[in-house]
């Protein structure tokens, strides 16, 4: 499991961590007045980012309600049963659970009841400051939607990296409901802002790809020291190849018995601006400025385990157009967005 690794002092960024909560709950995620908001934290949680967003869905007119249990192995797994029960009557439920709950039974209920889950897995003080507080949403938002757009009009895309990636694969037109406009009625996930993706067709998904920034889980990873390399025909990965950490992945996913946690899920622009290198902590990691992160084990499929691997500094051409070399993106609205978000380097 990995650590917080930051300040523990309260009074660390205690200004600008009530300024980051805030923001979280009137412009990333706008509470209205009455409404049930529910926040989870395991045991391996940061209280203070608890504490703080508590208070500020009460400025805001909502009803929190905080929920703190013990730090499940493996995220996606069942919490005790009053914290399910209690996301049942959730209008927004905003989870910092180190375990989190994205993919869980229990999240799967909460958003057919009409939820919206805030997923801010492991988010400590540092964190909230520089992903939420010293952001601006409104262009950041406009990357997200631009890059769906673009990437979702795409036949194929194409991704590079330094490291060795080379994969290519067919987008798939019907979409991801992760990136598009969020529907008036009903529930929904809802992910830190400086992320945006597309959805393909995962047999088509075909080459190398290699995650050198952070891969988690499983628990034992996170912070990357040397390279794990997928190679990828037909949408499942058949070989995992490096040292160390990537013998540690493949006893992890072998130990599961299932085909599809080998199966391609799902790809991801990172493009916060404050996030200028990995962590270790997947939340802000695959967030990285210029990364980009795919999920491997297709949840949807029956698969038990999903994780999540960040390729550092890549290039991407969508068709025959590039949009991003070796990290910075170089489509002339890309940069403009870039710009205007306050990016370093452009």
């Amino acid at each position: 499991m990995f650590a917080l690794g930051t300040e523990p002092r309260d009074e660390y960024y205690e200004i600008e961590l009530a300024q980051a909560a805030h923001v979280l709950v009137t412009q990333v995620r706008p509470v209205s007045a009455g409404q049930q908001v529910l926040i989870t934290a395991d045991t391996a949680s940061d209280s203070r980012t608890v504490r703080a967003t508590a208070g500020a869905v009460q400025a805001a007119g909502g009803i929190p309600t905080v929920a703190w249990y013990t730090t499940l192995p493996e995220p996606m797994q069942e919490p005790p049963v009053p914290v399910a029960k209690a996301a049942l009557g959730a209008d927004v439920w905003i989870d910092f659970s180190v375990s989190y709950q994205l993919y869980s039974p229990a999240y799967e209920a909460a958003i057919d009841n009409g939820c919206v889950y805030v997923c801010l897995t492991g988010m400590d003080v540092d964190m909230m400051v520089r992903t939420i507080g010293r952001v601006r949403h409104g262009p950041m938002q406009e990357m997200a939607t631009l890059l769906y757009q673009m990437s979702q009009a795409a036949e194929t895309i194409r991704v590079t990296n330094p490291a060795g990636t080379d994969a290519v694969m067919r987008v798939d037109k019907a979409g991801d409901r992760f990136w598009e406009p969020q529907p008036e009625e009903g529930g929904w996930p809802q992910m830190l802002g400086g992320q945006s993706g597309y959805m393909f067709h995962r047999e088509t998904f075909e080459g190398v790809l290699v995650f050198d920034g952070t891969l988690w889980p499983p628990v034992d990873l996170g912070l990357l020291r040397s390279p794990v390399r997928l190679i990828v025909e037909g949408g499942y990965v058949k070989d995992i190849q490096g040292g160390v950490e990537a013998a540690i992945f493949g006893r992890w996913l072998e130990a599961f018995g299932h085909p599809e946690v080998y199966l391609m899920d799902h790809a991801c622009y990172g493009f916060n601006p404050g996030v200028v290198r990995p962590s270790g902590r997947i939340l802000e990691d695959e967030r990285v400025f210029g990364c980009m992160q795919f999920g491997v084990g297709a949840s949807t499929l029956g698969s038990p385990a999903h994780t999540d691997g960040v390729t550092l500094n890549t290039s991407v051409w969508l068709d025959d157009e590039q949009i991003e070399n070796e990290g910075r993106y170089v489509h002339p609205e890309l940069v403009a967005l870039c710009r205007a978000m306050g990016a370093k380097g452009y």
